[in-house]
């Protein structure tokens, strides 16, 4: 049985919107597209190509996708980053099944939650997702996301998609790795560790 993996670049209040370039999403008059690029660097390009070194196939919201899709095919032979996306299957959340134009590109069938478990469930390698904030949204709510890898970036936005909204299901989750950049990006993986637990500083008097 496959895992889910969130893998996400955010900022400091949450914000995952067009991270690469102004005009990645500018939707809802956001003008902040590329806030990750001043603070590339080798440790986040290893990170990067780390999160794709074992077998996964691709969980993408449909916006994300439109996006990725007039993008990546277009990259020249021998990028790696390029070619794997190409390659690997590509599992879509949308209501338009006959547009997916993307090699190797399938639309998820009936509602979302049970589409997603079907798949962790009947897949031998992980599912990983970037972007697609709505989509990640309705999984969090289903509690259907086994990890998250965060690269935290130090700035504030303000405005844009956020990764959460006010539905997610409680979960607690485990720091499995944590390391900080030159530049202050905290790459960061948290696995699910279960049920929320709480308590009283009183009971420690």
């Amino acid at each position: 049985m496959g895992k889910l993996t969130v893998a996400e670049f955010v900022t400091l209040d949450g914000v995952i919107q067009a991270p690469g370039g102004p005009e990645e999403d500018p939707s809802d008059g956001f003008r902040f597209g590329g806030w990750i690029v001043p603070y590339d660097d080798d440790a986040i390009d290893q990170a990067v190509l780390d999160l794709y070194a074992q077998p996964f196939e691709l969980l993408l919201g449909r916006r994300t996708y439109d996006i990725w899709a007039s993008y990546w095919p277009k990259i020249r032979p021998g990028h790696r980053i390029g070619d794997c996306f190409n390659r690997v299957r590509k599992h879509v959340a949308t209501h338009r099944p006959d547009t997916l134009d993307w090699e190797n590109s399938h639309a998820l069938e009936g509602d979302l939650p049970n589409a997603v478990v079907k798949l962790k469930q009947q897949s031998a390698c992980n599912l990983l997702t970037h972007g697609s904030g709505n989509m990640v949204r309705q999984l969090l709510a289903a509690g259907l996301v086994d990890e998250l890898q965060l690269m935290i970036y130090p700035v504030v936005l303000g405005r844009g998609e956020r990764l959460f909204g006010d539905n997610a299901m409680p979960s607690a989750f485990t720091l499995v790795r944590s390391t900080t950049t030159a530049k202050g990006v905290l790459i960061t993986r948290y696995t699910r560790a279960g049920e929320v637990r709480t308590g009283s500083f009183e009971s420690h008097n």
